[in-house]
């Protein structure tokens, strides 16, 4: 429908009726008027009286005129007026300093709840970006996403909240990071893991906040069954859910300071469902470098596919290298190469000779919130680089998967350990208690950010020459 069309529609049509009413409406005042007229004008006063009442009638008529266009055209009073005109002083000279905040409250599901909330954050000058709700029993759990004041304190933001109603009140600050819808967020997850199986970890401690998550395998090292199977529906706790883990097991996540929601828990479960639809999968993606002397060797992802190949590296190693690495008996190292190659518990890099030899392992290992790397070389592959290029790819992830920092455990007598985490370039803290050394790395963005660490990965290579190559079965 156009505007003219609207507006043809709009108008009242004129009836004849209404013309014969407003005629004898004149008529009738016709005629009052001339009767007034006649019986003033015969009395001695009459004609004063006219000329009187007609001016009184017109300066009424303009006293009325100027007090309504007077009392129509004035600008509100009040503490609204400065705001709704826009009077000088009430904007400041400059943009504000704001900050992002992440709020999560607890109102009633009753009608206004929601509302008296959002009039308390709008009193405190807060500006709502994002609103997640997940619905309870009887409550609903409202997640904001909000820019604030720099100036806001989260005690005064958690005090109004209250005030409006809201309970169990958890704050934290955001980045830009979390400008990111929901919908979006969660798609690029699943994503993530569709491709590579040892992205489940990262993508639920992404989807569910600052939280632990351990995977627990069915069976031990040793061949003992844990008991650690839950149901395949998931248990969940308020703030531990137990989901079952596709590769036998169960995946058990912990978020002391904040219960779960329903939401939240089919949101994980979903995950974890499309990791097990998926079945294992690695990248086969591989770089080949060439070392100082000229030989090629070829590094890329490992999984449990490979644990032949280690079990046929550890009977070339010496026992002291063995005893390096595993910081345990030499005889139960080979226990423990199927759960090292596990996806579900890290990413591990392997280094192949142009024979295909296995020469090489790296481990990045989630290790519930923190992350931990290992290294085993052969010792007749030892001192060519091979460590060293390993550690910094495996860094590199670390950065690329958003973690803090990582951690080394070795021997205080292993040099060459401590000498490749130093060559990091990160900042390092030294741990020592009986022989046993620990080394951890803060992945600060603000020193080293992500993509340098994997430039200086490309470039760990003796000569610096390398080529990649996308292969989909080795």
């Amino acid at each position: 429908m156009t505007d003219v069309t609207s507006a043809k529609s709009a108008r009242r049509p004129h009836h004849w009726r209404r013309d014969l009413v407003e005629l004898a409406a004149m008529f009738t005042a016709v005629a009052v008027a001339d009767t007034i007229a006649k019986l003033i004008g015969h009395t001695p006063d009459g004609p004063f009286l006219l000329v009187a009442s007609a001016v009184t009638l017109a300066a009424t008529a303009a006293f009325h005129t100027w007090w309504a266009r007077r009392h129509s055209n004035a600008p509100p009073t009040g503490a609204t007026a400065g705001t709704a005109t826009g009077a000088p002083g009430t904007e400041p000279d400059g943009p504000r300093e704001t900050t992002l905040w992440r709020m999560r409250t607890t109102v009633r599901d009753t009608p206004g709840s929601l509302a008296a909330l959002c009039g308390a954050l709008a009193r405190l000058d807060v500006d709502i970006l994002t609103l997640q709700t997940h619905p309870l029993a009887d409550c609903t759990v409202d997640e904001f996403l909000l820019r604030a004041p720099a100036s806001l304190q989260a005690q005064e933001l958690a005090r109004e909240v209250a005030a409006a109603g809201g309970s169990g009140t958890w704050t934290e600050r955001a980045d830009a990071h979390d400008l990111v819808d929901t919908p979006t967020r969660v798609l690029g997850l699943a994503t993530r893991t569709a491709l590579d199986a040892a992205e489940l970890p990262l993508a639920l401690r992404q989807l569910l906040g600052r939280c632990t998550i351990r995977s627990r395998p069915a069976v031990s090292p040793t061949g003992r069954p844990t008991g650690e199977t839950p149901p395949v529906e998931g248990v969940l706790e308020e703030t531990v859910m137990r989901l079952r883990d596709p590769n036998g097991g169960a995946i058990t996540v912990e978020r002391a300071y904040l219960p779960f929601t329903p939401t939240e828990f089919a949101r994980a479960r979903a995950l974890v469902e499309l990791d097990a639809r998926l079945g294992p999968r690695v990248p086969r993606s591989q770089d080949v470098l060439t070392l100082p002397e000229g030989n090629e060797i070829t590094v890329r992802r490992a999984d449990q596919g490979d644990v032949d190949a280690a079990l046929a590296m550890h009977e070339r190693c010496s026992a002291r290298t063995l005893a390096l690495r595993y910081h345990g008996p030499v005889q139960d190292a080979d226990r423990y190469l199927n759960h090292l190659l596990s996806p579900r518990f890290g990413r591990t890099l392997a280094v192949e000779t142009t024979s295909g030899r296995l020469v090489a392992l790296g481990h990045l290992l989630w290790d519930g919130d923190e992350t931990e790397v290992a290294l085993l070389v052969e010792d007749t592959w030892q001192r060519r680089g091979i460590g060293s290029m390993l550690l910094e790819r495996l860094v590199g992830m670390a950065a690329e998967a958003g973690c803090e920092h990582v951690y080394a455990v070795t021997q205080a007598s292993n040099t060459a350990m401590v000498a490749a985490m130093r060559g990091l370039g990160l900042p390092l803290d030294y741990q020592i208690e009986e022989g046993t050394l620990v080394v951890t790395a803060r992945l600060d963005a603000a020193a080293v950010p992500p993509r340098s660490l994997h430039e200086r990965a490309e470039q760990a290579a003796p000569n610096g020459r390398a080529r990649q190559s996308d292969q989909a079965e080795r």
